[in-house]
């Protein structure tokens, strides 16, 4: 079982660029972008191949919400996945896919503020 992930390069700066911006970390902007690319009903393809990017301790990037993450990738996947499977390789496929959409988000809020009242907006249950 593997309870590390590393991103892809490209994922990190934007990672990186966004904290500076949104003045979050990267842990939580990751969450962000999952959920995110959780709302896009098309399966994660492309799993990650470029890992040169920031390394993550599992529990740092799910904490108590695992479980929850867990079984929302497997509900996206349409069947039950195991644990080595759903971290870290689609946990991360979701993280690459949505940490552009999270990009995107920002860019046309214009800042943090706009961005999450956006994000409640577009969550069910949320807000």
């Amino acid at each position: 079982m593997n309870f590390r992930l590393r991103t892809s390069k490209k994922t990190a700066e934007k990672l990186k660029e966004l904290q500076d911006k949104i003045r979050m970390t990267p842990n939580i902007l990751s969450r962000y972008a999952v959920v995110l690319s959780l709302r896009n009903p098309e399966p994660v393809v492309n799993f990650v191949k470029d890992t040169s990017g920031l390394e993550f301790n599992r529990t740092t990037l799910t904490g108590s919400y695992d479980f929850i993450f867990k079984s929302l990738i497997a509900q996206h996947s349409h069947r039950e996945i195991s644990d080595d499977e759903f971290f870290p390789d689609l946990f991360n496929a979701h993280l690459e896919r949505g940490i552009s959409i999270l990009e995107s988000e920002y860019e046309y809020a214009g800042n943090q503020e706009k961005m999450i009242i956006n994000l409640m907006t577009k969550m069910p249950g949320v807000g």
